[in-house]
């Protein structure tokens, strides 16, 4: 693991798209993560798409209409760009505090830990806990719940989004920066007892290690696109959640009105009655979902 990441042009390709679009009846289970944004007084085409930060590039190939929709956009907006300098390994590696592991892991676990990150460039005894649980978490999801195939070469369908969008010529536009997202990771869990963490990574580090794939719900949930959107239902998370998709609107009606973009943000942020969706269509614009499946 030599990486750490915490927790996409042409108008005849976006004619063919729209010729094709198919959509389901029911805006709260839609079937899908990729949606259209238009708006009867623009000349532009968007789209919105919730992504998985798990899972990898052959997930993305698979999805019909999804890769039209990004190449036939100018610009691609992600909730933050990879920055040398600003990587999370380099936000966490110039730390000067250490974290005594020997309060969060038993011998064995602290062992299995530090044999994950030996090969990594990240100084692990810098992290904190809760990253620390964000990471095992991910390395969970990936490797025991099996959403990034083996043939996968991108760390997250994100950075392939990103990829594919650089070799095609369109702007990157990050709506955060990675130290933003360290931040709020962190204070999201402010306060949390020790014990508490010592819980939750202990039974990560247990799942890890047994293969157990009794939470891999998530993931399942997420590739077959069986889930509802709960557009009438409130936030739950007003850090990590309202306020962030609050903020990034300010960025993204301003993006929006100038140019075809193509939106690759984690699906959580199009749901709720905060949701990206909900913003969006208060601004008037038309949210359609495209089939992909």
């Amino acid at each position: 693991m030599n990486n750490f990441q915490l927790i996409f042009c042409l108008l005849f390709f976006a004619q063919q798209l729209n010729g094709k679009t198919e959509t389901n009846p029911d805006p709260l289970k839609p079937e899908t993560v990729l949606f259209q944004i238009t708006k009867s007084n623009s000349q532009f085409t968007s789209y919105l798409f919730g992504t998985h930060h798990a899972f990898g590039n052959s997930f993305f190939d698979s999805l019909k209409n999804a890769m039209p929709a990004l190449i036939s956009s100018e610009v691609l907006i992600k909730e933050n760009l990879d920055i040398p300098g600003h990587l999370a390994e380099d936000i966490i590696n110039r730390r000067s505090s250490k974290t005594k592991w020997a309060k969060y892991l038993n011998k064995e676990d602290l062992v299995f830990t530090e044999n994950l990150f030996a090969s990594s460039k990240l100084d692990f005894n810098k992290m904190t806990p809760t990253e620390l649980h964000v990471f095992l978490s991910r390395y969970y999801k990936e490797r025991v719940c099996h959403a990034k195939n083996s043939t996968d070469e991108y760390y997250s369908l994100d950075d392939y989004i990103g990829s594919v969008a650089q070799k095609n010529n369109l702007k990157l536009i990050g709506l955060e920066t990675t130290e933003e997202q360290i931040y709020l990771i962190n204070k999201d869990v402010r306060g949390m007892p020790k014990k508490v963490h010592k819980k939750r990574i202990a039974r990560l580090i247990a799942r890890i290690q047994s293969q157990s794939m009794d939470n891999c719900s998530e993931i399942d949930w997420y590739r077959k696109m069986e889930f509802d959107y709960n557009l009438e239902k409130p936030c739950q998370n007003k850090l990590m959640l309202t306020d962030r998709n609050n903020k990034w609107m300010l960025q993204l009606k301003n993006h929006l009105a100038s140019n075809n973009c193509f939106i690759a943000v984690g699906l959580s942020h199009l749901m709720f009655e905060c949701g990206l969706i909900n913003q969006l269509k208060d601004l008037g614009y038309s949210i359609t979902p495209i089939k992909i499946k």
